[in-house]
């Protein structure tokens, strides 16, 4: 018998692991009972991932797959327009590869994100009561894959993939919150110094770190006083799942040195936007410069995790979509090249390598950002914040693709039919990730999500 002081309570407490009372329960029944409700909540989880690639700063409308080519000059996109292989659709002129893949993702032309603010609300706002989506299938899933170990929830940044990249800012929200949920399920964030497996290194003997695991294991399924555990179950749930990470030999998968070079080639993004073509006149310079050094790289990683038991994939650039033409900002033409190319060439690689490797049903992409862009072209040749419509592109999820969801009216600042909004993409990802008529069954789940999220309506048409 181990018996643990715990001096930290008011008074002195002991925990007898192996034979803790609760309610005239042994702990092994307790946790027994607990492993019964995880297999309750994962026999609702779909064999899906998601992949969200969130343009942060606000992307044009207009410029990506809505150009507007009949409209006057003031409105139409300022990198003129290209062909799809879908009859009669146009994307900007930025996106001659994503063109030749229309027929394989959905565009949907009629997206309101609500307001024109700078945050994140489409993965982590009010619709989801304060948490990244990835938050819920890490609730749900549990916080790592029950065979690989890998952790189900990650957040992907620059630092990820290059340690020379800035650290992702927080100014305009917090990726990793976690909202009504708790810290306990905030992502798996491994771009600290941007080497993985050194940061992840531990110097202990596996002996001892065998057994503190085990004692880790079970202190993190005592049921403390309500306060003291909201304080610690954070902090040690995520000692846990780095154990579990490193323990489960997982860390491979964080390395792309792992991966086949030709395929690391055909995602990298660096040699498109060198340093040397963008102005080091605007303030964002080093976001231009970080962006394209690691958005295709980012979505390799995301694959990856995808590929081996991740369920969400949180994935975004700093700051680098407020196209406003101002001492921060380039203008939309200028800085379609320095963000459009790389989107265009790491979607589209994504889709090619997710197709020749059998995972188009598995991982649905989803591609957008806060807000969208005014209609007409300001006085320095940019686009201010505008709430009224906004980009999204999906892939792939096992959805229906090749289509175009909704249009914008005349000058493209509008829905022209019935506008599609946050609460419908959270539920098409809920729709994708879950069972979503079971989920609502699964007892000891928010109400948030088994009463109020789950009832919104997927995007109709995919």
């Amino acid at each position: 018998m181990l018996s643990i002081c715990q001096p930290r309570l008011g008074r002195r407490a002991f925990l007898n692991v192996g034979s803790l009372a609760l309610g005239g329960l042994t702990l092994d029944h307790w946790l027994a009972a607990k492993a019964h409700g995880v297999e309750m909540r994962r026999q609702v989880v779909r064999d899906k991932s998601v992949i969200f690639l969130f343009l942060h700063g606000g992307p044009s409308q207009i410029e990506t797959f809505d150009p507007k080519v009949e409209a006057p000059a003031e409105f139409r996109s300022a990198t003129g327009a290209v062909r799809t292989n879908l009859p009669g659709v146009h994307f900007g002129g930025t996106f001659p590869r994503l063109a030749n893949l229309a027929d394989q993702v959905t565009v949907v032309r009629s997206f309101v994100t609500g307001d024109g603010n700078h945050d994140i609300k489409p993965i982590v706002g009010r619709d989801s009561f304060g948490a990244n989506l990835g938050s819920y299938y890490g609730l749900i899933a549990g916080r790592n894959h029950p065979v690989t170990g890998l952790p189900t929830n990650v957040a992907l940044f620059p630092r990820a993939v290059d340690a020379s990249t800035q650290q992702a800012t927080s100014a305009f929200g917090r990726f990793g919150a976690t909202g009504i949920l708790g810290t306990a399920y905030a992502p798996f964030d491994p771009s600290s110094g941007g080497n993985v497996r050194n940061d992840m290194r531990l110097g202990i003997a596996l002996d001892r770190l065998s057994d503190r695991r085990q004692l880790l294991a079970r202190l993190d399924d005592v049921q403390w006083q309500v306060a003291e555990r909201a304080r610690l179950d954070g902090m040690d749930r995520i000692r846990e799942q780095a154990l579990q990470t490193v323990l489960g030999g997982v860390a491979d998968a964080f390395e792309l040195s792992k991966e086949d070079p030709r395929v690391l080639g055909r995602y990298d993004t660096a040699p498109l936007v060198r340093p040397e073509y963008i102005s080091r006149r605007w303030n964002n310079y080093n976001n231009y410069v970080d962006n394209a050094k690691s958005l295709g790289k980012l979505l390799l990683l995301a694959r990856r995790l995808c590929e081996r038991g991740c369920g969400f994939v949180t994935v975004t650039t700093n700051f680098v979509w407020d196209m406003h033409s101002d001492v921060n900002n380039a203008g939309v033409a200028e800085g379609m090249g320095y963000m459009g190319v790389p989107l265009d060439h790491a979607v589209s690689a994504f889709i090619q390598d997710v197709v020749a490797r059998g995972l188009s049903e598995k991982i649905l992409l989803v591609v957008c950002g806060e807000m969208g862009r005014t209609p007409r072209i300001n006085g320095q040749g940019g686009r201010d914040h505008w709430g009224n419509l906004a980009p999204l592109l999906l892939y792939g999820g096992g959805l229906n693709m090749g289509q175009v969801i909704g249009r914008s009216n005349r000058n493209g600042g509008e829905p022209a039919s019935n506008p599609i909004g946050i609460q419908n993409l959270i539920s098409t990802i809920l729709h994708t990730l879950f069972e979503v008529g079971e989920l609502r069954l699964v007892p000891g789940l928010p109400r948030e999500l088994t009463q109020v999220m789950t009832g919104w309506a997927p995007i109709p048409g995919v």
